[in-house]
């Protein structure tokens, strides 16, 4: 069953800096839609207070979770110790995203390290944190980060960025809007 907490404590923040891997779980409300899971890597989660995480989102083939947080703003996220002692963190609550032109980015934003393909920003404001064993998750060793995503982000330059965002990135894989904007046309 596991143990619940309403908020991080300094141990559980401590062991989320040390973790280079963590899964973000969204779904939308409509029961026939699917359930999205995705790995995070490259930043890690940041702890902004003891009841708000957040992580830099880069461009990818899709934008599930930022759909799924404007239809419901239900997440949760998850992280497990790849080594050391057996531990499952699972934080719930409530996301949204906070885009370059949100009023928050600006504050928020210096707590990442930038990165090419920057998209977002999603927060989580937990309202539960649950602990489990995690006995049966194996030891891992992290061998290298990937660097594909940013070869291609970088490869793609900005106006190539944006336009694959619009092409890729303003509706979820079941037609949901992420609210992500096509750019306005200027005409002289």
């Amino acid at each position: 069953m596991g143990v619940s907490f309403a908020s991080l404590s300094d141990r559980q923040k401590d062991f989320i800096a040390a973790q280079d891997l963590f899964f973000v779980a969204t779904a939308p409300t409509a029961i026939d839609e699917r359930v999205n899971l995705s790995p995070k890597g490259y930043n890690k989660l940041q702890v902004f207070d003891p009841n708000t995480v957040g992580y830099l989102d880069l461009t990818g083939s899709g934008n599930e979770t930022a759909a799924h947080l404007r239809d419901n703003g239900r997440m949760t996220i998850m992280l497990f110790a790849m080594s050391g002692e057996p531990l499952i963190l699972r934080l719930y609550g409530y996301g949204r995203t906070i885009r370059p032109d949100h009023e928050d980015w600006d504050a928020l934003y210096p707590s990442f390290e930038p990165m090419p393909g920057e998209r977002q920003i999603i927060i989580l404001d937990v309202d539960e944190v649950r602990e489990s064993c995690g006995f049966m998750v194996p030891h891992y060793k992290k061998v290298k980060e990937r660097d594909e995503l940013l070869t291609f982000a970088r490869s793609l330059g900005p106006e190539g960025l944006a336009q694959f965002q619009v092409d890729e990135n303003l509706t979820s894989i079941d037609g949901l809007p992420t609210g992500l904007r096509e750019p306005e046309s200027t005409f002289e």
